[in-house]
């Protein structure tokens, strides 16, 4: 008896990737055709690129209109956002994630797809020399500790862009709308049975990364305060320990003033006014990491939307 094919998802957030992209799902198309397991479908999601990637996404869907589904962002609303749209469009058992611009190998997509296979719920690729630049190789090490100490991520598992989860973990995701998706996040707190699959990546042939400093600072605000309080935690154990600190240093000025009346060490301006600044400092950190959380849930509750889709492929088609 012949066993049915599963069906797989490959999902690509696209910005300013309108001279790899093509490369990218030739690449897909040339690994799957020959699969006596699979059939295939390939989402890919424009965000708000400023160059004509949705015009190369039109052209890719014309050229594989059995394939391709193409949607297009209204503006930029960042990659995991790009991701979610993705997720909810995808009708695969098995969906793939990876980028648009050729470095994650999709020619190695077999390994994750067997991972899943062999068990796994979800799959994250690891790469033995990543071929991204320093500044792209920091960012991915505090996205990595963020995970592993906000997230209880575990330190061995490596997170990238390029991972297969299978369709129940999808379902999961999809049911999160608040304003702030943080895709690994998501994975994290479906499942707890994530395995790694080693991978090359490849260096990049056109452009530069899109991850600006403002994008890495936005990407780990949101993985701090989207699925954990832990940063609510940590300012309040903060704040314990700095009463205690002051309150002991006060006993012990007053013991002092008690012994040495006449010493001029209680003249101590600069000392004051450092440890009031610093005492400040610390309330207004503790401050905005509060206001983070409010203004968050403030938008949340006013239903600002994950993405917002302009148009799509399919919609020439109907």
């Amino acid at each position: 008896m012949r066993m049915q094919k599963k069906s797989v998802s490959f999902v690509i957030p696209c910005y300013r990737s309108e001279n790899t992209l093509g490369g990218v799902v030739d690449e897909i198309i040339e690994t799957m055709k020959d699969s006596d397991e699979y059939i295939y479908e390939i989402v890919l999601v424009n965000d708000g690129s400023p160059d004509n990637t949705w015009g190369k996404i039109g052209e890719l869907a014309d050229k594989h209109s059995d394939i391709v589904t193409g949607i297009n962002f209204s503006k930029n609303f960042g990659q995991h956002a790009a991701l979610m749209a993705g997720l909810n469009a995808a009708q695969g058992d098995y969906v793939v994630c990876l980028d648009d611009d050729g470095q994650t190998p999709a020619n190695e997509v077999y390994k994750l797809l067997n991972a899943l296979r062999d068990g796994a719920d979800a799959v994250y690729a690891r790469y033995a020399h990543k071929q991204h630049n320093g500044f792209r190789n920091f960012g991915t090490a505090m996205n990595e500790w963020m995970a592993h100490v906000m997230l209880g991520k575990p330190k061995d598992l490596f997170v990238s862009s390029y991972f297969a989860v299978k369709r129940f973990v999808v379902e999961e995701m999809i049911k999160y709308e608040s304003s702030y998706p943080y895709v690994i996040g998501l994975v994290l707190r479906t499942t707890g049975n994530v395995v790694n699959v080693d991978v090359n990546h490849r260096k990049r042939e056109v452009g530069e990364s899109g991850y600006t400093f403002s994008k890495l600072m936005k990407l780990w605000i949101n993985g701090f305060t989207a699925f954990s309080i832990k940063p609510l935690r940590i300012a309040t154990l903060a704040g314990g320990i700095l009463s205690v600190l002051g309150f002991l240093f006060g006993v012990y000025t007053v013991i002092l003033k008690f012994v040495y009346p006449n010493s001029s060490q209680f003249k101590g301006y600069y000392a004051l006014m450092s440890a009031l600044v610093f005492i400040g400092g610390m309330i207004l950190l503790m401050l905005g990491m509060v206001g983070e959380y409010v203004g968050r849930l403030y938008i949340s509750q006013n239903k600002n939307p994950q993405y917002v889709i302009r148009e799509t492929t399919r919609d020439d088609k109907e």
